[in-house]
Formats: structure tokens, C-alpha cells, sequence
């Protein structure tokens, strides 16, 4: 018998032509992400079908969904899932997957995508690596949000972690040995701090070498990743509001390295990505 979400994943009359819908898995240096081409379609993901096929056990498994669909306003709209049915407002790893297969599919070098977060611009940056401009960083104790004002330069938390949203919210600790983190308890914990009232994606950093940060990431509705796009973009705008480094910085993670450049028309994010493989889940 399936379990509850699976069977209302699978028995949800989304679209009754259907019965398979097609998906790719592709991976930025370890995050994962399932991605849905709803183009010339309605979109079909829900929050059931977004659990029953994040579940790595009975499922597919992912970070993140991804849901491609149309926009009279720009090349493509994307929407992002968690794996545990919620939705993330950004996701810089796999717009950049989605950017990769979108200009190597058309040959196009250049993509305006629109997201929750706003709009977002992807360049072909040559030998198989994308950047995605992820917009202008917000710092306001209101726009990320937090329950109430603080200095989100060192936030009343033990630790003074600094708080930033890239389209969704981040709290980033810097530490001596990123390494030395319990993450996985750290993580969860700090996740539903009563100071987020939407949660936060956590992040421990530590400085390693000039504008060179080791990075390890807690992502909000999944858990531990092997990386984070939109982590690594708020630790390096926070690591220079805190005068650590400059605004070019390279970020270690456990899956790879990321270039992150906090340029004035926004933070850019540079790096690799991988195509695992294509299927079609069965409804």
C-alpha cells in the first residue's frame, strides 16, 4: 500500500492526458535538483507530488525542484521546491542547471529568467561553466525577514551570525573551523530560530586565505548539501560587510568551489554543472 503522500502524489488528477511526466536530474557540484519542463503546458507540480518525488528512498530524490514555464516577460519562469513540499524564492545552483541545458538545448549564450526572487540574467562563461547574476543582496532586518528588528550585521544570537536574503533567508556563522561544526545539529537548530519567521538557510564559514572561504551549508526544507548558489552568495556578501574580504571571493564547499563577484549591478555566482540523467515519473 503507499504511504499517505505518496498516493495522493501519485492519485491527484493533475492532467488526466498524462501519464508520465518527463524530468531531468542535474547537479550543481552536489546539489541536486529534479528538473520539469512545463513549457507550452500548465504547471503540474503541487506540494504532495513535490515530496513524493523528493523522497531518496520511494522517489527520485533531490535538494531542489525545479519547474520550468512560459513568461511573456522574459526566456523562461522557474519555481523552486524543496524537498519537503515547500517552496524556496531562489535557488542559485539550479538556475544554473536550468541556464546550462536551456543554452546548450538552443545555443542562445544569454537567458533572462524571472523567479519569485525577481529577475535574474545567465551567461554562457565558456568550457561548460554558467553564471547567474542572482540580483542585489538584501540587509534589511524586514526584508529578510526577520520576527523583529536586530542588526543584521550581528544578530542577537549566540555566535553573532550575519543575516542576509538572496530571495529567501540566510544566517551565516563565521567560525575558526567550518570543519569542527556539528552541522547537522547546528543546522536544524538554528533552521527554526524564533528570530525567522519564514526559517533560514544556515550557514558555518571560516576564512582560509584572501577573499578564500570554506564554506559548509544547513539548506532550509532539506537539510545538509553538499552546496548551496545562494548560500554562497550571502556568506560572501556578509564575509565583506564584515570586512573579512573583498567583493570577489572563492567559496569551498564540500561538493566543489564556487566564484562569487558582488558587482554593483548584482551578485554574480560562477561555476560548474552536470547532467545525470533523464526519466519519467509515473503517474
Amino acid at each position: 500500500m503507499l504511504d499517505s503522500v505518496t498516493e495522493r502524489a501519485y492519485m491527484r488528477p493533475m492532467n488526466t492526458r498524462k501519464t508520465h511526466i518527463p524530468f531531468m536530474k542535474m547537479h550543481g557540484l552536489g546539489n541536486d535538483f529534479v528538473i520539469i519542463d512545463s513549457r507550452g503546458q500548465k504547471r503540474i507540480m503541487t506540494e504532495p507530488l513535490a515530496r513524493a518525488m523528493g523522497d531518496r528512498h520511494r522517489g527520485v530524490g533531490y535538494d531542489q525542484l525545479t519547474e520550468i514555464s512560459d513568461t511573456p516577460e522574459a526566456d523562461l519562469h522557474l519555481t523552486f521546491w524543496n524537498s519537503d513540499g515547500s517552496q524556496a524564492g531562489a535557488c542559485g545552483n539550479a538556475t544554473r542547471c536550468v541556464a546550462r541545458h536551456v543554452m546548450d538545448a538552443t545555443g542562445k549564450t544569454e537567458l533572462h529568467i524571472t523567479t519569485a526572487r525577481g529577475d535574474l540574467y545567465a551567461i554562457d562563461a565558456g568550457a561548460g561553466v554558467t553564471s547567474v547574476n542572482m540580483g542585489q543582496p538584501m540587509t534589511a532586518w524586514e526584508q529578510i525577514p526577520l520576527a523583529e528588528e536586530a542588526d543584521t550585521l550581528a544578530l542577537p544570537i549566540e555566535g553573532a551570525p550575519v543575516a542576509t536574503s538572496m530571495g529567501n533567508p540566510h544566517c551565516s556563522f563565521f567560525v575558526a573551523d567550518a570543519e569542527a561544526v556539528d552541522l547537522a545539529s547546528f543546522g536544524a537548530a538554528h533552521e527554526h530560530h524564533p528570530l525567522f519567521p519564514e526559517r533560514t538557510n544556515v550557514q558555518v564559514a571560516s576564512l582560509i586565505g584572501p577573499d578564500h572561504l570554506r564554506m559548509r551549508v544547513w539548506e532550509r526544507g532539506v537539510g545538509l548539501t553538499e552546496a548551496s548558489g545562494s548560500s554562497s552568495c550571502a556568506v560572501a556578501v556578509a564575509a565583506h560587510r564584515r570586512g573579512l574580504t573583498g567583493r570577489k571571493v572563492r567559496i569551498d564547499l564540500d561538493g566543489g568551489t564556487l566564484m562569487i563577484d558582488w558587482r554593483d549591478d548584482g551578485v554574480w555566482m560562477t561555476g560548474e554543472t552536470a547532467h545525470v540523467f533523464d526519466g519519467q515519473w509515473k503517474l
